[in-house]
């Protein structure tokens, strides 16, 4: 059978159901009510996806191992699939392009689709069907569990957002870890503050299963070759992909991790350890946001942990906060702000991002860790995130974006409704607020205590300047001086702001000096610095880290 052939049939058709990378659910709203027999569902691989970023290699693999296998599930139901690889011969490698190639060759009376998650994505396929002159339905994605409209109505009035109330409504409107008198299981809605504990010294309990690995099929294994062979020069490892790629095996994911994780997780989410990359974090990010697996199913299977007596409370909420709450709270405001979003620079940072975030190759243990397990795996958890690779690069000052393309490029996890409110507001604070109540910065101490990276590590997280000062500490302090008066306006940072006031005009000239001379070395501290007036200890670290987009 022919390429074209296999593809789907060339007479025209009714209706052609458009399917992107990031709908793999087969209860999507574009495919509700077709008819098999006149109806073609379309989906197309294009390079245009991986390189509008320089998304890593792995990032790639998992989008098309998950569509391919989509694809294959699809026809062998009894439906129609007009499906363009990558290595089409014609293919013009953009979304808009091959929607132009299939409405020339099928001529379909009418376009349907279900919302795109990514605006650039919605906007050149509305582009391209206006320019073709085809009727465009565009449905709502019921994959979510608020709607942009929803969204929409609980912000509306509001000097500010936070995730908090609109937790709370999502809890109680969905009947999520309530009581009989719809009240929140143990008195409370939060459990954020039992959630902060470190391995200490001795490191992670034993007997911490590894996750469950997915070896790859002959489907997979070929897109693993194609990606090898087209993106040589792109980051990221492909040795040991192992993610789940079609529902059933991010079931199978979410079974595992029930059982051996998240007992666990509440009380260790915020710990880091070298060279232990997973910890008890589920890794069902990625899965979620390729539709393989519902959150209403993610949600449903850790309450009922907890009501059985596998999993405490703090654990099953503060699992269940992060998808009920914080993956809609951040779509909700994606959508709300952008096209503008990803511009927002509150903070006027213009740095660029250090070549080191595409190697790993740098001095600092715990940037060292997080970002070559990020390029190697695709990922890095949520604190990480925020508070490694995320907080250097708001204290260093690079421009938001730029960090924004990084994280899209490199996390398999990555789509840009979720990636860049968590980059933009939550990380790096350029939108002023909207996001995040302060910023999350903190001296090399925060890193100290939630991980073993400072005890391996030439610099010391209590010293600001010398050759031995922990960057993170330099920067910070150099932070609060850029920012003071901005920062004096907000409430929640009054006091690591009035710390500054310990410092003389001095040892405030000494730690400008040595943030410069870091810029200066591209992100980097410079070699040699004999000026010691340790700043460390004085520095009132973030109180708290925020969720950040991964489960």
């Amino acid at each position: 059978m022919s390429a074209r052939q296999e593809r789907g049939p060339a007479a025209p058709v009714e209706r052609l159901l458009i399917v992107l990378g990031d709908q793999l659910n087969a209860d999507a709203s574009a495919l509700a009510g077709a008819d098999r027999a006149r109806d073609v569902l379309w989906m197309a691989e294009v390079e245009e996806e991986s390189r509008h970023v320089w998304s890593s290699r792995p990032r790639t693999a998992l989008f098309l191992a998950a569509m391919r296998h989509f694809r294959d599930a699809r026809r062998a139901e009894g439906w129609r699939v007009d499906y363009v690889a990558l290595d089409d011969p014609g293919n013009t490698q953009t979304l808009a392009g091959e929607l132009r190639r299939a409405v020339d060759r099928l001529r379909p009376r009418r376009l349907v689709m279900t919302a795109a998650g990514d605006h650039r994505v919605a906007q050149a396929l509305t582009a391209a069907a206006a320019g073709l002159g085809v009727p465009l339905e565009v449905r709502e994605d019921g994959h979510f569990l608020c709607s942009t409209a929803e969204f929409a109505a609980h912000a509306a009035g509001r000097k500010q957002l936070r995730l908090e109330f609109f937790y709370r409504e999502l809890r109680r409107r969905l009947r999520v870890l309530l009581d009989d008198a719809g009240e929140p299981l143990g008195g409370q809605w939060n459990f954020d503050h039992d959630n902060r504990g470190s391995f200490g010294r001795e490191g992670p309990p034993p007997g911490l299963p590894a996750p469950r690995r997915f070896v790859p099929d002959s489907v997979t294994r070929e897109v693993l070759r194609l990606v090898a062979a087209r993106f040589p020069d792109h980051p990221g490892e492909l040795a040991a992909f192992d993610w789940p790629v079609t529902p059933a095996e991010a079931r199978l994911a979410l079974d595992d991790f029930i059982a051996h994780r998240l007992p666990q997780f509440g009380r260790y989410q915020d710990a880091i350890w070298l060279g232990e990359p997973w910890l008890y974090h589920s890794r069902l990010a990625a899965a979620m946001n390729l539709k393989l697996l519902d959150p209403r199913e993610v949600i449903a299977a850790a309450e009922a942990a907890h009501r059985d007596g596998r999993v405490d409370l703090p654990s099953a909420e503060g699992f269940i906060r992060q998808i009920l709450g914080w993956r809609e709270y951040v779509r909700g405001i994606y959508w709300r702000e952008m096209p503008g979003y990803l511009d927002r620079n509150e903070l006027g940072a213009e740095e660029p991002l250090p070549k080191f975030y595409w190697t790993g190759e740098t001095e600092m243990a715990c940037l060292r860790d997080a970002l070559g397990q990020t390029l190697r795996l695709g990922y890095a958890h949520h604190i990480q995130r925020l508070m490694v690779t995320g907080l250097y690069a708001l204290l260093l000052g690079v421009r938001p974006r730029s960090v924004h393309e990084w994280y899209l490029a490199v996390y398999v996890d990555a789509v840009e409704w979720v990636e860049s409110p968590n980059t933009i507001g939550m990380s790096q604070y350029a939108d002023g607020g909207l996001m995040a109540s302060k910023p999350y910065v903190a001296t090399g101490k925060y890193i100290q205590r939630m991980s073993n990276a400072c005890a391996g590590c030439r610099f010391r997280p209590d010293e600001s300047t010398g050759e031995s000062a922990c960057p993170f500490t330099t920067l910070y302090w150099d932070f609060l001086q850029r920012h003071e008066p901005l920062l004096r306006r907000n409430q929640r940072m009054a006091l690591q702001v009035k710390n500054l006031t310990r410092l003389s005009p001095a040892q405030r000239a000494a730690v400008r000096q040595r943030a410069d001379a870091i810029r200066r070395g591209g992100g980097a501290p410079p070699a040699s610095d004999q000026t010691q007036l340790g700043l460390g200890e004085a520095a009132a670290p973030a109180r708290r880290a925020k969720r950040n987009s991964s489960p």
